[in-house]
């Protein structure tokens, strides 16, 4: 008989997420380049967007110590992946296409600076419409948390896209939709997460 050894004890992400995973946030000026919120520069293509939301728990309490992780296309469609081989897309060199947020400590408010991404192919050879990829975790989340940010103002996209319609009650959607706003010069697309409760966000077992 083989011999297996005892699961190992779970244990949550927090209280010290934030100084393993974005040290600069809690204080902590440790690593020379720090994986920020920022996924562009003054040469990168593309329109300039916000993404800002919050967190909220079961009980509609903000959660102020979450860490956010996003990933998306260029402005292109186009991932910086290897895996990515879409042909006619080209790489920019002046785009991350991944980042890491954390919530106002006070607030609990994330924000991300980015551009907004052109439509990527999906796996299955289907176009989908613009989002990003997002991956939440907090304190009292044992496995951090996938779902997708798609754009109020794509709604034909959205419609088509082969993700958001595995769905099936449209209500739910809904959840995976930000709203857009414009702040003087600046456009921002507003988009809260939340954990339990009649609101929940749609998470994805990825």
């Amino acid at each position: 008989m083989k011999d297996y050894l005892p699961e190992t004890a779970s244990q949550t992400a927090g209280p010290y997420v934030h100084i393993g995973l974005a040290p600069d946030a809690a204080g902590f000026h440790i690593f020379e380049k720090n994986f920020g919120p920022t996924l562009v520069n003054s040469h990168t293509p593309g329109e300039r967007i916000a993404i800002e939301g919050r967190v909220f728990d079961g009980s509609g309490t903000p959660v102020r110590d979450v860490l956010i992780e996003l990933w998306q296309a260029n402005a292109d469609g186009r991932y910086n992946h290897p895996a990515d081989q879409q042909e006619g897309k080209s790489l920019d060199a002046d785009f991350r296409g991944w980042g890491r947020a954390c919530s106002n400590f006070d607030s609990g408010v994330w924000r991300f600076d980015t551009i907004k991404p052109g439509q990527a192919v999906g796996r299955d050879g289907r176009l989908m419409a613009p989002h990003v990829n997002l991956w939440i975790v907090a304190r009292g989340i044992n496995i951090g948390l996938n779902t997708r940010m798609y754009f109020s103002d794509e709604q034909e996209a959205n419609a088509k896209d082969p993700v958001l319609n595995l769905i099936e009650w449209e209500v739910r959607r809904q959840t995976l939709i930000a709203r857009k706003e414009t702040r003087g010069n600046e456009t921002v697309y507003h988009f809260d997460i939340y954990l339990q409760g009649e609101k929940e966000t749609v998470f994805f077992d990825v």
